[in-house]
């Protein structure tokens, strides 16, 4: 077995300096703000401070289970979440098949830059441009009733429609961007597999079916556990954009009912209670994808 060298810091100083200013960020607005936690266990008022403050123990965390808006807002951010992972996982994987049929590659590579896109809009900009286009005036309103004779339909402020156009708006928006990784997939399928499949009579169809859905099953799979640690993450910036009063009931998420509770409300130490609850449940969450990935996909981190 080969001795260890000593740590040579004459020799790697620069590397560490290179890193210096990403550890600082890091440490600064990472770590750093952990401290303010301890609210969660106080009746925090910050003319007193985080010393000052009286202690609560768990009574915030005990409210987060008898408010029920509270309980409302986590059942809204599984359900749009949940949806938003589904939609999102199954429209790129269609697409990618789709657009793997294509042989005419000018046209491919225009549709594939047409739907990457969206992904590089910020949901500030989409927000405005969806507010004009979805209101009971806009665009799709008077389209829609001009073709079917139908009542407008109010879709940013109704609770169902609400959520509905949130996964739709999501997909859209993520879609194209998401279909990367299974276009890679794809490209290495090895075309021999193809060429076999054909001489036993397979057509595009049935090669679609035997070959190239199996081939990128595993990475639908990994990408699906994956996913399960973002379960509680429903997105700030769309709903944040998109939202309204009319929808709080149906449309409130935990990111954004920490946001109305804690900072516009000023009642600190349930915002940061609630937070705190997300990254727990969000913590172990990522444990458990980590361990299904790499049970069932072999994926490792190290």
């Amino acid at each position: 077995m080969a001795e260890k060298k000593p740590w040579n810091w004459k020799r790697t100083w620069p590397l560490h300096l290179m890193l210096a200013p990403a550890v600082a960020l890091v440490l600064i607005f990472s770590y750093l703000p952990m401290g303010g936690l301890v609210m969660a266990f106080q009746h925090y008022k910050p003319w007193l401070g985080f010393g000052g403050s009286p202690w609560a123990g768990l009574e915030h965390f005990e409210l987060l289970f008898e408010r029920e808006d509270s309980l409302q807002v986590i059942l809204n951010t599984l359900i749009i979440s949940i949806s938003k992972l589904t939609a999102g996982l199954l429209a790129p994987f269609l697409f990618a098949l789709l657009l793997n049929e294509v042989r005419h590659m000018t046209y491919k590579r225009i549709v594939q830059t047409l739907v990457y896109l969206p992904h590089f809009l910020s949901w500030v900009i989409l927000g405005g441009i969806l507010l004009d286009i979805l209101s009971p005036g806009g665009i799709l309103n008077r389209t829609v009733s001009a073709m079917l004779g139908i009542e407008p339909i109010f879709f940013l402020g109704d609770g169902d429609w609400f959520r509905v156009t949130v996964v739709v708006t999501d997909v859209w928006k993520e879609f194209g961007f998401g279909t990367i990784v299974f276009l890679a997939a794809l490209a290495g399928v090895n075309p021999s597999l193809y060429e076999a499949a054909e001489i036993d009579g397979a057509g595009r169809w049935k090669q679609t079916l035997y070959v190239t859905i199996p081939a990128i099953l595993p990475i639908a799979v990994l990408l699906a556990t994956l996913s399960l640690g973002n379960i509680l993450n429903a997105g700030f910036d769309q709903i944040f954009n998109l939202y309204n009063p009319l929808v709080y009931d149906k449309g409130d998420i935990i990111d954004t009912y920490v946001y109305r509770v804690g900072l516009l409300s000023g009642d600190f130490s349930f915002g940061t209670a609630v937070g705190l609850f997300k990254s727990f449940i969000g913590l172990l969450l990522i444990a458990i994808s980590y361990r299904l990935a790499y049970k069932y996909a072999n994926y490792r981190i190290f």
